[in-house]
């Protein structure tokens, strides 16, 4: 069975077919937030350490932790402010943590201060990226997402985008890196702009699972971009592509219809033994009356560049 093992200082998670499904928070990301952005140039991190928090509390299992906040210069800019961003999360919360850049350099330097073992994010599969980011992946001996797009961009053929997958895999395994360390985005594309997208990821899944047996992930959301009443859509898609073999997603936790749609998921797939979550979650739930949002107590904290991809990926990723 495959496994990812990613690690803090003081916690270890399993991203697996027979795991739980893994909530990454997506809230760290200047991208998309002018107000965060400009709080961050600052050195304010008040909205960092409170989209923190409130994440693990929502049931964030990871959190990703981006700080692209220009495109003018990032190699100059981001590699110390990632840094600094990374070191106030992993001072707050005890999860798993996934260092989001597309700049080289922020990555490494990410890399050196890091807690135990974070999952990189990412690579795709330009030569380029494949030859910068895979030799950091085997020296830190840790996992890395692979997104399924190359020097051709993003194909709408889901067979095109399996390929480059089966190649990621195939260049890491030559690094001395395991398959089961690498987590392959097959991403997910609009429906509103391709009806057939939740087809074509579900297939993709299935192939990724039985053919190169890795773990996945997406940005959840790409699915309703476009689209009004997102969280609806998204709170639907939830438990049709973890069913389909989905292991993790990148996600806003603080969306109560979509956590309920994992902790649901989670207990229908086998992986919320005795439904234990479900019921410490559900217990204290009172029904909303009409026209009102429902009422729950949320558990405790301890059970347990969205902007950078949503460039990469052609789609807006941020639902907030």
């Amino acid at each position: 069975m495959t496994r990812t093992i990613v690690a803090s200082a003081t916690r270890e998670l399993i991203i697996g077919f027979d795991q739980p499904f893994c909530v990454i928070g997506e809230r760290i990301n200047p991208t998309g937030r002018k107000k965060l952005a400009a709080e961050m140039v600052l050195g304010n991190f008040d909205t960092v350490i409170r989209d923190a928090l409130e994440q693990v509390a929502a049931g964030a299992t990871m959190l990703d932790v981006n700080a692209g906040v220009t495109a003018v210069d990032p190699n100059a800019t981001e590699p110390a402010l990632l840094v600094q961003t990374l070191q106030i999360v992993q001072s707050l919360v005890d999860v798993p943590l996934s260092i989001d850049s597309s700049v080289t350099a922020a990555i490494e330097a990410a890399l050196k201060v890091a807690k135990g073992r974070p999952l990189v994010n990412s690579v795709t599969g330009e030569e380029e990226k494949l030859e910068a980011i895979l030799p950091l992946v085997k020296k830190y001996d840790v996992p890395v997402v692979a997104i399924s797009n190359d020097e051709t961009g993003i194909s709408m053929d889901p067979d095109v985008r399996f390929a480059v997958a089966k190649k990621i895999v195939e260049r890491a395994m030559d690094h001395g890196i395991k398959p089961e360390d690498v987590v392959v985005d097959p991403l997910v594309m609009p429906i509103g702009a391709l009806g057939d997208a939740g087809r074509q990821v579900f297939a993709l899944l299935h192939r990724l699972r039985h053919e190169l047996k890795v773990n996945t992930t997406c940005g959840l959301s790409n699915i309703s971009f476009g689209l009004p009443h997102r969280h609806g859509i998204n709170a639907g898609f939830i438990p049709m592509v973890i069913g389909a073999g989905m292991t993790s997603a990148i996600m806003n936790p603080c969306r109560p219809q979509e956590m309920e749609a994992v902790r649901a998921a989670n207990v229908l797939n086998g992986t919320d033994p005795n439904c234990g979550n479900w019921i410490m979650t559900y217990r204290d739930h009172k029904p909303a009356e009409p026209g009102t949002a429902a009422s729950i107590t949320p558990p405790a904290a301890s059970s347990g560049r969205r902007g950078g991809r949503a460039a990469r990926a052609g789609a807006g990723a941020r639902t907030d």
